[in-house]
C-alpha cells in the first residue's frame, strides 16, 4: 500500500493482443505477480482453448507468480461467478501486497475488470451452492408462484430455474455471508495492449491454427472422456470449447468448424474492444500502447506506484 491506498496495475485488451506477455515482462521489471482476470482460465484443464499460455510465466526469465489460474473444477455443477472472482481477486491483491509484490491484474473479461475497478457491491453475496443443488430438480412453477408479486417475472424468468433459485436464495436470507465487498481505498493504473484491428485478425488466425494443430482437439476430448465434463458444460464455455465440441461429436466437418470458429473469435475480439471503449466513456482512464513498448509501460507503472510518496 502507498499512503493507505492499494495500488493495482491492470493490463487489458482483446484476445490475441499479447497482454499476457506484456504482464509477465512488467512483473519481472516491477517485482510483481500476475492475477488472471479471465472467466475461463480459472478452470483446471481449460489450457489450450482458453489461451492460458502457462509457459509464458516460466520461460524467458525468472518465473512469475500467478493467481486465479486453475482454481475451479470445470465439471462442477455451478459456474465460477463474478462474486467468486471479486472475492478471490481481492484476496490475491492483499496477499501479494503483504509479501511485497506488485499486483498486476491481466485479462480480457471486461465484466470482471470493470467490477473490480468500479467496486461493484453485488448485494446478496455469492451463490448458496448447496441450496441450488437441493432444488435443481424441483418444480419451477412452485418457485415462480412463491416469488410472484415480489418480482417481475414477465420476461420469461418464470421458467429459468437458475434465476428463480437465485431469487429464492435472497428471499429466504440464504446469502447472509457476503463475498466481502469491494476492495476499499484502491487505485488502478489501467494499461491497454493496443494493436490495429487487421493485426489482431492475423494473430487470431495464426493462433487458432497453431492450437488446432497442437492439441486443442485432444484437450477437449480429454476433458469429456477423462475429466467427465459433459458436452453441454463444455459448450457453455463458448468459442473454442463450443465449436470443437460439436466437431468432435461429428456435427460439422473440420474445415467448416475452423472457419466458423475464426469468425466467432474475431467477433469476440470486437466485442471486447467495444466493452473497453465503453469503460473509457464511463470514466475509466486507459493508457493504450503497443504491448512491446515495455519502457513506456514501466515508466507509467513507476509513476503510478510512487506518486504521493514523500522524498
Amino acid at each position: 500500500m502507498v499512503n493507505g491506498k492499494h495500488r493495482v496495475i491492470v493490463i487489458l485488451g482483446p484476445t490475441a493482443c499479447g497482454k499476457t506477455a506484456m504482464a509477465v515482462a512488467l512483473a519481472r521489471r516491477l517485482h510483481g505477480a500476475v492475477i488472471s482476470a479471465d472467466s475461463r482460465q480459472v478452470y483446471r484443464g481449460l489450457d489450450i482453448g482458453s489461451g492460458k499460455d502457462l509457459e509464458e510465466y516460466v520461460t524467458g526469465g525468472k518465473p512469475v507468480e500467478t493467481r486465479l489460474l486453475d482454481i475451479a473444477d470445470p465439471a462442477a455443477g455451478e459456474p465460477y461467478s463474478l462474486a467468486d472472482f471479486m472475492r478471490d481477486a481481492k484476496s490475491a491483491i492483499l496477499e501479494l501486497e503483504a509479501q511485497g509484490s506488485v499486483p498486476i491484474l491481466c485479462g480480457g473479461t471486461g465484466l470482471y475488470l470493470h467490477a473490480l475497478i468500479r467496486g461493484y457491491k453485488l448485494p446478496g453475496g455469492p451463490a448458496d451452492r448447496a441450496f441450488r443443488r437441493s432444488v435443481r430438480e424441483e418444480d419451477r412453477s412452485r418457485f415462480a408462484e412463491s416469488l410472484a408479486g415480489r418480482y417481475d417475472l414477465s420476461n420469461g424468468e418464470d421458467n429459468n430455474l437458475y434465476r428463480l433459485s437465485r431469487k429464492m436464495e435472497i428471499e429466504s436470507c440464504r446469502t447472509f455471508s457476503p463475498y466481502g465487498g469491494p476492495l476499499e481505498n484502491a487505485e488502478y493504473l489501467v494499461l491497454g495492449a493496443f494493436r490495429p484491428r487487421a493485426e489482431i485478425h492475423r494473430r487470431i488466425e495464426a493462433r487458432l491454427d497453431e492450437r488446432l494443430a497442437h492439441g486443442m482437439i485432444d484437450e477437449i476430448r480429454h476433458l469429456h472422456d477423462e475429466r467427465k465434463v459433459s458436452w453441454e458444460k463444455l459448450e457453455s464455455f463458448g468459442l473454442e470449447y463450443r465449436e470443437v465440441s460439436r466437431y468432435v461429436q461429428g456435427g460439422v466437418p473440420f474445415e467448416e468448424m475452423r472457419n466458423h470458429l475464426l469468425v466467432k473469435i474475431r467477433q469476440f475480439a470486437k466485442r471486447q474492444d467495444t466493452w473497453f471503449r465503453k469503460m473509457q466513456k464511463e470514466g475509466v482512464v486507459i493508457h493504450w500502447l503497443p504491448p512491446e513498448d515495455l519502457d513506456e509501460a514501466e515508466r507509467l507503472c513507476h509513476e503510478f506506484l510512487n506518486s504521493g510518496i514523500r522524498e
